[in-house]
């Protein structure tokens, strides 16, 4: 029987959702059932063996999406393998150093028992929406700092650590 795999995402822009879809379509090169969906639009995940929840960084905080899911559905992810990620800093720094969970992301990790989390970099273009944003991008700050071959790295650790374990803890 093959793993189903749910990679849930908070995003305001989209740049934490294609990091999302790049992770799902790793795992289901890996041989797993993996799908991408916004946290906000996912009811139950007991169709699931494993989750991945990830969330852009805005001002210290997790998405508000990612940070809702892991509270609602906290006793059904304490149940299956979890992994978190975070999508945020508008520099290389996440490709060169490990960073760690931000506070309340690392609040989700205990509450849930995760195996672990990574920290990418972030994406702001033009045409991003939120008065922050805009201020960001005026300031020329803005970019695209996303890592897709650490990123795809990361989901094929994703994937040994299942497959390895049969998505059983």
């Amino acid at each position: 029987m093959t793993t189903r795999v749910l990679v849930a995402y908070g995003t305001t822009n989209g740049s934490t959702a294609g990091i999302a879809e790049t992770v799902a379509d790793v795992l289901g090169k890996e041989g797993l059932d993996a799908e991408a969906l916004p946290a906000r639009t996912v009811e139950s995940v007991s169709g699931y063996d494993a989750v991945v929840v990830g969330g852009g960084l805005y001002a210290g905080r997790w998405h508000k999406d990612a940070r809702r899911f892991v509270r609602r559905h906290r006793a059904d992810l304490a149940g299956r393998p979890v992994w978190l990620f975070s999508s945020g800093p508008l520099d290389p720094s996440a490709s060169e150093r490990d960073i760690p969970p931000v506070p309340g992301v690392k609040r989700a990790m205990d509450r849930v028992d995760a195996e672990g989390h990574i920290t990418f970099g972030g994406c702001l273009l033009e045409g991003a929406r939120g008065r922050v944003a805009r201020m960001i991008l005026r300031s020329g700050k803005g970019g695209d700092f996303r890592d897709f071959a650490r990123i795809e790295d990361w989901a094929r650790s994703v994937a040994a650590d299942l497959t390895a374990a049969g998505a059983t803890r």
